[in-house]
């Protein structure tokens, strides 16, 4: 597969790409930005070489997506699978009162209209592929009866996520292109902290099974955890 991943540098995005290069896998790890390239995606281009390229892109920035479609359609001609990673977490424990708005917006520019963006931009190489999947990395954080009470752009976000990914899933299901927002879980990354209990690793690993079509999925709507079991909404 040639699987595009956005936020690739690192947290979960960073163990999607090692999972999927480990499997024989092309990927095409889009960073925020090259001048801060952690050092993992470092060892994993001086490991796998040219089945991974690492290029620019602000998923926020409409002008920052379209150069890198023009690049990476020069050199790929199609894509098998897009994972929308890219994410913030801003202003968690604010109330409605102390809310800062603006990072409301900031919070659907990069969770919900980054992916729409992406996907919208990248479909034309994404239908050249093969056994297509998009999946979108979203939370129980976005569902109706488990959110916090506080954590409003981050929550809301990634509810309005889950609906995008949802109209998709019906929109490309005549051509066989499978559409899924996955709840990953509480991870030990930069987002996660410390103490949470998952080990991204193991997370990753679901994600690629379900880039490649392994697991036998029979959820009726797009919103599934990483084993492929649905989510609540």
């Amino acid at each position: 597969m040639r699987i595009l991943i956005t936020g690739a540098g690192q947290g979960l995005g960073c163990h999607i790409a090692t999972a999927a290069l480990s499997r024989g896998n092309e990927v095409l790890a889009a960073v925020h930005s090259l001048s801060h390239v952690s050092k993992e995606i470092s060892k994993l281009q001086e490991r796998y070489g040219e089945r991974i390229m690492v290029f620019e892109m602000d998923v926020s920035d409409e002008q920052s997506v379209q150069k890198a479609v023009q690049t990476l359609s020069s050199k790929e001609e199609a894509l098998d699978g897009i994972v929308n990673n890219a994410a913030i977490m801003v202003e968690r424990e604010k109330t409605i009162e102390e809310l800062d708005l603006s990072a409301m917006q900031i919070s659907f520019e990069v969770n919900t209209i980054g992916p729409m963006r992406v996907v919208q931009q990248f479909l034309p190489m994404l239908y050249r592929g093969n056994e297509q999947v998009i999946v979108n990395i979203s939370s129980e954080a976005g569902t109706i009866i488990n959110a916090f009470p506080t954590n409003y752009p981050y929550s809301m976000s990634k509810t309005a996520l889950n609906m995008f990914s949802e109209r998709l899933r019906e929109y490309l299901r005549e051509k066989d292109i499978q559409v899924y927002a996955v709840h990953p879980g509480w991870m030990r990354t930069n987002m996660g902290g410390v103490d949470a209990p998952a080990d991204p690793r193991d997370i990753a690993a679901g994600i690629v099974d379900i880039l490649e079509r392994k697991k036998k999925i029979y959820s009726k709507i797009a919103f599934i955890d990483s084993t492929g079991r649905p989510m609540p909404l």
